[in-house]
């Protein structure tokens, strides 16, 4: 509220409210919903955007790595929900990564299409080389969902942040992943890790400037500009 020559002035502030952590049925094995029918859910749940987080795993793929089929597949889940989006409906490509050497999946924002199809096979790259193709385009590395049982938490100097409220984990899980990113002083984001419809709106965050681009998402993440959403 603003006080100008004696006018009382109601300044409206916007709200926008974002996805971060969303898997297509058409990409990720574990998904079961289709990319067009995802934006009409989010959209009656007051969201104005989504970042496609679909898993880039051993799971994902199908053997005998081939870039430009696989890099194919892989965006088809992105394309065909950007395809679904209005011009006030954000959608932007982000990663769950997973390496071929254990099961810790890593969430990446600022990921472009051209990085995916120059980068060749992501899950041979180890934490020292992820750390450093993210520098390298100005992306951001979370590690996600820290505390579920078949999780190690390596690495952390090399992340930019974590995972500290995800929709499908437990309270007490949320409540280690929290602690951890403020032992080691990292990023904080939060997800619905959407699969199925009943993931549907379960985290998030809440923003009050408009995300249209990944140079928007990267900055308002630095500065951790918004509101984490929790269910």
């Amino acid at each position: 509220m603003l006080i100008c020559m004696g006018i009382l002035v109601r300044r409206v502030i916007m709200r926008y409210i974002y996805e971060m952590h969303c898997h297509t049925g058409c990409t990720s094995r574990c998904g079961r919903v289709a990319p067009e029918e995802i934006v009409r859910l989010y959209k009656e749940k007051g969201y104005n955007g989504i970042v496609v987080t679909d898993h880039y795993s051993p799971m994902t793929f199908i053997p005998n790595w081939n870039p430009q089929k696989q890099v194919d597949f892989y965006l088809e889940g992105y394309r065909r929900m950007k395809a679904a989006a209005d011009d006030d409906f954000t959608v932007l490509l982000g990663m769950e990564l997973r390496h071929y050497a254990d099961g810790n999946d890593y969430l990446i924002y600022g990921i472009t299409e051209e990085f995916l199809y120059n980068a060749g096979n992501l899950m041979m790259c180890g934490m020292k080389k992820m750390r450093k193709f993210c520098d390298e385009n100005g992306f951001l590395l979370y590690q996600a969902h820290p505390y579920r049982p078949y999780i190690t938490r390596k690495g952390v100097k090399y992340l930019d942040g974590i995972e500290v409220y995800n929709g499908k984990c437990s309270e007490k899980e949320n409540e280690k992943s929290l602690l951890l990113a403020e032992k080691f002083g990292k990023l904080k984001i939060g997800g619905s890790d959407f699969h199925v419809v009943k993931n549907l709106a379960k985290g998030g965050i809440i923003t009050e400037k408009a995300i249209k681009t990944n140079y928007d998402l990267v900055q308002i993440l630095k500065n951790e500009d918004f509101t984490i959403v929790k269910s």
